[in-house]
């Protein structure tokens, strides 16, 4: 398997959104009404919106190719780009989002390993992120990377607010 990162910049916005779009949709579909993840769809991961993200210098995003194949991407941020204000030593891991076909290969493994790894480059001490609640294969995946719950926020999915834990690891 020949697994690569490359970064992403606004050249890659088409593939960024359709991945965007596929994993995410792939992931939720079947605890989400259509209209609430329709409307979430729609909005997070317009052109507009993902233009704006990456252009953004405190986001990074790395598309995953496996055998030349797009597979996932991750998407991390530090300082004002957070979602959570947790302090300048912080990097946050938004999105870990990779195709069904392509999950239980250790790919999860490796996008970690990545935002790790930018957070030690960054000087950054602890790496935080927020998964939904129900989501206990993300929930065990992080738990078994050395993440801790240390507390929740609010996501908003369409009109549909839940629950997000917010799971921290110190480096």
């Amino acid at each position: 398997m020949n697994i690569q990162l490359i970064q992403c910049t606004t050249e890659n916005l088409d593939a960024i959104q359709t991945i965007s779009r596929d994993t995410f949709y792939e992931t939720f579909h079947e605890q989400n009404s259509d209209d609430s993840l329709t409307a979430y769809l729609n909005t997070a991961f317009s052109a507009v919106k993902l233009t704006a993200e990456l252009e953004n210098k405190h986001s990074l995003f790395k598309l995953l190719y496996v055998n030349e194949e797009l597979a996932g991407y991750l998407k991390v941020n530090i300082d004002e780009a957070q979602s959570e204000q947790l302090g300048p030593d912080t990097l946050e891991v938004e999105r870990i989002y990779i195709l069904s076909r392509f999950q239980k290969l250790g790919l999860g493994k490796v996008l970690m390993d990545e935002a790790i790894k930018l957070a030690n480059e960054m000087n950054k001490n602890k790496i935080w992120l927020g998964v939904w609640e129900k989501n206990m294969n993300a929930i065990a995946f992080y738990e078994k990377a050395g993440f801790e719950k240390t507390g929740s926020h609010s996501f908003f999915m369409g009109e549909e607010e839940q629950i997000d834990f917010i799971m921290t690891k110190h480096l």
